[in-house]
């Protein structure tokens, strides 16, 4: 089960992927986990990595398609995994061809609205950096952390205006990947419209109807 999920920021791609990889006991990757851990580690990759994001750059593919190449060749992807944050351009994509043989890729899909309502509702602690929802998971008592009494703020990268720009830039950069995936016959279009309680459920019967067919 080698898996790619796909979708604009603050989707949800995270928790579906936490929760795909609990059920069939496949490792989530994340491009972005890895590199923070490097980072923090302060590794010979991570000052590498660390220079570029300081620098307002993109890693090069050349580093990014190393470091998933590693990570697949670890024990625990043998039975497959889910790659989040990777690829994101096509000459990525045609290197995990050549890494991997990828089964699905999943693209989670939403109205820009219901997208900006969830990353713009978000309420982080000053304090603490617990993290709360206006809507979905409010505080207590309003603007203030139920754990340690600290002031909620919107991050400046939260803000609609910023989220709105953040989906044109996604919608013009993934265009090709999408184009990508879907010309090979593997992309399968999620609605991620509702709740993740909602949501995962379909990505379930999405793989077990394609890994039984598959079998069968």
């Amino acid at each position: 089960m080698k898996l790619v999920f796909l979708g604009p920021p603050g989707i949800g791609k995270g928790t579906y992927a936490r929760a795909v990889s609990k059920r069939y006991n496949i490792p989530h990757i994340s491009t972005g986990d890895i590199f923070r851990e490097e980072i923090k580690k302060n590794t010979e990759l991570g000052r590498r990595i660390k220079g570029y994001v300081e620098r307002g750059e993109l890693v090069p593919d050349d580093i990014v398609i190393e470091v998933v190449k590693q990570r697949l060749r670890q024990p625990d992807c043998r039975k497959g995994f889910i790659l989040d944050g990777f690829p994101r351009t096509i000459r990525q994509a045609e290197a995990l061809d050549e890494i991997a043989r990828v089964d699905l890729a999943l693209n989670f899909v939403a109205p820009d609205e219901v997208i900006i309502e969830r990353i713009s509702g978000r309420r982080i602690c000053t304090r603490c950096g617990a993290i709360y929802h206006i809507k979905f998971m409010p505080p207590k008592y309003v603007g203030v952390c139920d754990n340690c009494g600290g002031p909620l703020i919107l991050r400046k990268d939260d803000r609609p205006e910023v989220v709105r720009h953040r989906l044109e830039i996604y919608r013009e950069k993934f265009a090709p990947i999408l184009d990508y995936y879907r010309r090979r016959k593997l992309l399968v279009d999620i609605d991620a419209s509702e709740q993740a309680p909602q949501v995962i459920p379909k990505i379930i019967k999405v793989l077990e109807t394609y890994f039984h067919s598959e079998e069968t």
